[in-house]
């Protein structure tokens, strides 16, 4: 494998990155990767439209330990899962001051084959007071939210007999009702995709031989009724969350060295998919035992970055962060106009709050431009981490958290600062 082969898959991690499960969650919190919906969309947040000149005030930063894993917060903690020696850890901060409030530690000995951090890769779920986080080794771990006891574990590697990947087990998990579901890739043993029971951890049901992605689960209401959308190493399956009965699938994704990362976008009955490697992006139709292709077009080719949707209206990242040029193009959903294409950044993942997308490039920059198809129109940009800043970020109370290798740090957005 060429080491500009392993750059490019090893910066797919960030894309595991992705529910259209609505919690029961206190305004502002962000209990899951991309937020409350599982789309990059902030709710109930009101960021200021103006920085200071030295850039958005720090409110605290933690030294941590190695992973690509960003944060969940919710109740007032902010949750990380990073490796530390040889423990992956399990770390509760307090949001507004950043003190330790509990952490939990599991033993790992997972060693990467093509990329050197050797922490988790999957941000953690928070719902129903538990904390559910996948381990690159495979372990399944779910702890008690407010002091991190051990409820139950699984090591879904070793029982489901599925490969560890590129980079190790990386599926974020997903809350549905009284299971967490995820692509686990067992495909040799029907276990493509497996629901738990969340109180106990034991299998409810296992379904499919797809192997494992790096994306996540949504699920969605249709017609009155859950369906389970799971994007896996080449297919995208729907699945019933009560018995695990697949209902439909279509194929997205390419044999070869290449990896679905972003999250499925839903659009009121529509699905949005995006990937690198001239696989690009595809609209679907969706019924309860259908998916229909309604287009499919290079227009987006994002390596990892789940776009942001509202009112019809995509801004997506497209372009490689390994190579070639980046650019944060905003486009029609329906007739696929190009409102506007902004170039020269560099890789990035997006946040949408309000009327304000927040863009997190890799180099730790980060800038606030207009949410508007009108044309790209910065507010502020701020340089806030050196090296580089993989990890998605997290936004809430006006507070985004956003890490690095070495450091988790947060600052102040809200319109009081």
């Amino acid at each position: 494998m060429t080491r500009s082969l392993r750059t490019t898959l090893s910066i797919i991690l960030i894309g595991i990155t992705f529910s259209l499960t609505i919690y029961s969650v206190d305004a502002g919190d962000w209990p899951q990767i991309l937020g409350p919906n599982r789309n990059g969309i902030a709710l109930n947040e009101t960021l200021g439209d103006k920085w200071p000149a030295e850039g958005p005030n720090t409110v605290w930063e933690a030294k941590i330990g190695s992973g690509f894993s960003g944060v969940a917060v919710s109740e007032g903690m902010v949750i990380l899962f990073h490796r530390i020696q040889d423990e992956d850890v399990l770390t509760a901060f307090h949001a507004v001051t950043g003190e330790t409030l509990w952490s939990q530690k599991y033993p790992s000995n997972f060693q990467p084959s093509i990329v050197g951090d050797n922490g988790p890769r999957s941000v953690p779920t928070i719902a129903s007071g538990k904390v559910i986080a996948h381990a690159a080794t495979g372990g399944l771990y779910c702890v008690d939210l407010k002091n991190g006891r051990k409820v139950w574990e699984r090591q879904t590697i070793q029982e489901f007999g599925a490969p560890s990947g590129y980079f190790g087990a990386g599926s974020i998990p997903l809350v549905e009702g009284k299971l967490v579901v995820v692509n686990v890739g067992g495909d040799r043993s029907g276990a493509g995709v497996v629901g738990f029971d969340i109180e106990t951890g034991k299998t409810v049901w296992k379904s499919t031989n797809e192997a494992a992605s790096y994306s996540g689960p949504i699920a969605m209401t249709l017609d009155g009724q859950r369906i389970l959308v799971c994007l896996t190493r080449l297919n995208l399956v729907t699945l019933d969350p009560e018995s695990g009965k697949e209902l439909a699938r279509t194929p997205f994704g390419q044999r070869g060295p290449t990896v679905n990362g972003a999250i499925p976008v839903l659009t009121g009955r529509q699905i949005f998919l995006t990937a690198s490697y001239g696989i690009g992006a595809e609209l679907l139709d969706v019924e309860r035992e259908s998916l229909k292709s309604v287009w499919k077009d290079e227009i987006l080719s994002s390596q990892y970055t789940t776009p942001i949707i509202h009112e019809g209206t995509v801004w997506g990242i497209d372009g490689r962060q390994d190579g070639g040029p980046i650019s944060l193009k905003c486009f029609d959903l329906k007739s696929r106009t190009i409102h506007w294409t902004k170039e020269g950044l560099e890789y990035s993942t997006l946040i949408a709050a309000g009327d304000k997308l927040i863009i997190v490039q890799t180099n730790g920059t980060v800038r606030m431009a207009e949410l508007t198809k009108s044309k790209y129109r910065e507010i502020a940009s701020a340089s806030l981490l050196n090296g580089i800043t993989r990890a998605l970020p997290a936004l809430s109370n006006g507070r985004l958290y956003i890490r690095n290798e070495q450091t988790l740090k947060c600052v102040d957005l809200s319109a009081a600062q």
